[in-house]
């Protein structure tokens, strides 16, 4: 297991910890005591893994920074993907991922004709399974249970395809950039299975830079549907590649995280680091 994902085991159950005790504001001692860990030892590999101490980190994943952050930005929606551009050492890799929908036999017929590539990886936040057609990148979720129980999905998701474990440089690169939103490996392009409406959130979920949160009615606003705030939220509810398209970063508009996927202690700890970054 990779020293990463090890610290970040340890970072999801102290976040998990104190939302649940946030009320009593439990000390770095009480933390470091429930992952059973010194309080040293705590701090340092916390600090490690995210770039900042845990208190910091904290404050990142508190209800105020999420209501601070949409009202920074409830003015300006998306503008700040397209004011960095492609300046500075580091490129929002959000500009270079590129979606390509599955055309209509593909998408009615349960992925005929496809041949999918699959591998399982580790990533900053956990076991990935990512898959891939010629393409590109069709599926990216985190696993939290059986590996055999991830496959099967795929397999149900595309009952018609061809089927096969084999890891493919493009799962590689779609790992780089999990892993650190701001790496640069290049054009990626996403050969994905959605309606037309589904595609298009997705596609504007692309233009929220690492970093931002934004509530579904701003999304909602991104696509010139006011009233799609609900709708919004299923299509978002049913991403197939997780942080390659940021669904973590929409939040309710009370600031509050808001379900995900994949789990909301996840979402909550993908949220901080990026923040950190």
């Amino acid at each position: 297991m990779p020293e990463y994902l090890h610290q970040y085991q340890i970072a999801a159950t102290a976040i998990s910890y104190i939302r649940k005790n946030q009320i009593m504001q439990p000390s770095l001692d009480e933390i470091a005591r429930h992952v059973n860990l010194s309080p040293w030892h705590f701090q340092r590999l916390f600090t490690e893994w995210a770039g900042v101490s845990p208190k910091k980190f904290l404050q990142y994943t508190t209800l105020n920074y999420a209501k601070k952050l949409i009202r920074e930005r409830e003015n300006s929606l998306f503008d700040i993907a397209y004011e960095t551009g492609l300046s500075g050492t580091g490129r929002l890799h959000d500009l270079f991922i590129k979606i390509e929908s599955m055309t209509p036999g593909e998408f009615k017929n349960g992925g005929k004709g496809l041949l999918i590539s699959y591998s399982i990886s580790h990533s900053r936040f956990g076991k990935l399974l990512i898959a891939s057609t010629e393409k590109g990148i069709c599926s990216a979720g985190f696993i939290d249970g059986p590996v055999e129980r991830a496959v099967n999905q795929l397999r149900e998701k595309y009952p018609n395809a061809s089927i096969t474990e084999k890891k493919k440089p493009i799962h590689d690169r779609a790992l780089s950039i999990i892993n650190n939103p701001d790496h640069d490996p290049g054009k990626i392009t996403l050969h994905l299975r959605g309606t037309k409406f589904q595609l298009n959130v997705w596609q504007a979920l692309l233009n929220i830079p690492s970093g931002e949160l934004k509530t579904y009615q701003q999304v909602a606003s991104s696509i010139e549907n006011e009233n799609a705030a609900r709708a919004i939220g299923s299509a978002i509810g049913k991403n197939p590649a997780a942080i390659l398209i940021p669904c973590h970063r929409v939040i309710r508009a009370d600031g509050e995280t808001g379900g995900y996927m994949w789990g909301e202690t996840r979402k909550q700890a993908i949220i901080g680091w990026e923040a950190a970054q």
